[in-house]
């Protein structure tokens, strides 16, 4: 007999995180998430998103086996932003069964309900735009690179069999290294230099020596170039601070830069190392006893990157800066011998700007992800 459980012990948080070890253990493209860091990431009081939100973990059994999982979500944060009452659903993982997914889906409508939602359900966001969200619905071949989703592709069917449509699709490009055309991307690269040049816009590494205020610089415009955004919620302080200190670990000031007109930072792109190339080989996200070395051994090795931000404020648009951003970070990959691969995720369907900057130096689509809504 199914049934569905809150999952608020802290056994039941651990069965939470745990369960899609075991669901994707065939998987060869399964990526584990870090123990520690799903668990800091849904307990109050260890991720400042639950200073402004709430986390609702659902566990599905059947007898005493998991077969499902889900957390509904409420945002005061997107609340307050957007004007719009609504409602997420995250970290949503299940057995390929219609019934188990519908007990899950109508557990999470009902407490969002109970919250006052009255709005849509919005989803898969886990628990926000800000962190890891959407579903992914072409492109099951290979591994998600750094902080992007992963799931089989019968999650489509399971999500619009429950009455969820389509709200965006957002996409990822691929760069191969082997099809840098020198001549071409200089030739672009120089002419969109010019122009910054001659606006009085100068592009640079961040300063990591004053990472401090060069961060806090960076969140404002990070909060302004996504507004238009849709789903986004901006950051708070502590959350941008929570997340640029992890990043600050495997940040390369190489592939973080920032565009600054007469000392005002005005956009930045941010790449990381694909680290997923190390922590697939991490068995079931735990450093100790041995995934730290594989963990350190492997993020030496990783021949992948990902542009994961990359936005210019209102104003600025259109002069090429975005264009620059990725030849200057492509440029600069051209120089590590070991990287071949670039990818630029997430990027929404309908940001037709921010697609031909990638098209231009040859970007090609490669993955699709989806983030569905319905009314509760």
């Amino acid at each position: 007999m199914k049934q569905i459980v809150p999952a608020n012990t802290t056994k039941q948080l651990k069965l939470f995180v745990d369960f899609p070890h075991e669901l994707y253990k065939n998987d060869p493209n399964y990526v584990p998430e870090l123990f520690i860091a799903q668990k800091d990431l849904l307990t109050p009081g260890k991720h400042p998103f639950h200073e402004n939100g709430v986390v609702q973990k659902f566990l599905a059994f059947d007898n005493d086996k998991i077969v499902g999982r889900i957390a509904a979500i409420t945002n005061k944060n997107y609340v307050s932003f957007t004007g719009k009452n609504d409602g997420f659903f995250g970290f949503f993982e299940c057995i390929n069964d219609e019934e188990t997914a519908k007990l899950l889906f109508d557990t999470a409508e009902k407490w969002l309900r109970e919250q006052g939602v009255t709005g849509k359900i919005i989803g898969p966001v886990s628990p926000s735009t800000n962190e890891v969200c959407a579903l992914l619905v072409e492109g099951f071949n290979e591994p998600p690179k750094v902080m992007m989703p992963y799931n089989p592709p019968y999650y489509y069917q399971l999500i619009e069999t429950n009455g969820f449509a389509k709200q965006t699709d957002i996409l990822a490009y691929q760069y191969l290294i082997s099809t840098y055309n020198d001549t071409r991307m200089r030739r672009l690269h120089d002419l969109m230099q010019k122009r910054l040049q001659d606006r009085n816009i100068v592009i640079r590494k961040i300063n990591l020596k004053d990472f401090k205020n060069e961060a806090k610089k960076i969140k404002e415009v990070y909060n302004s170039a996504w507004d238009k955004n849709l789903g986004f919620t901006p950051m708070t302080d502590a959350e941008f601070n929570y997340a640029a200190k992890d990043m600050k670990l495997i940040l390369d000031p190489e592939f973080c830069i920032v565009a600054e007109h007469e000392g005002k930072i005005i956009g930045f792109a941010l790449a990381l190392p694909n680290i997923n190339e190390a922590l697939i080989k991490v068995k079931r996200g735990r450093l100790l006893p041995t995934g730290i070395f594989k963990l350190l051994t492997g993020k030496k090795k990783v021949k992948s990157l990902r542009i994961l931000l990359l936005g210019v404020i209102e104003g600025y648009r259109k002069a090429g800066i975005e264009m620059n951003f990725y030849s200057t970070i492509i440029d600069n990959v051209k120089k590590n011998k070991k990287i071949n691969e670039v990818e630029a995720s997430w990027i929404l369907e309908d940001n037709l700007m921010m697609r031909k900057a990638i098209e231009d130096i040859n970007g090609k689509i490669y993955k699709r992800y989806r983030i569905f809504e319905k009314q509760i």
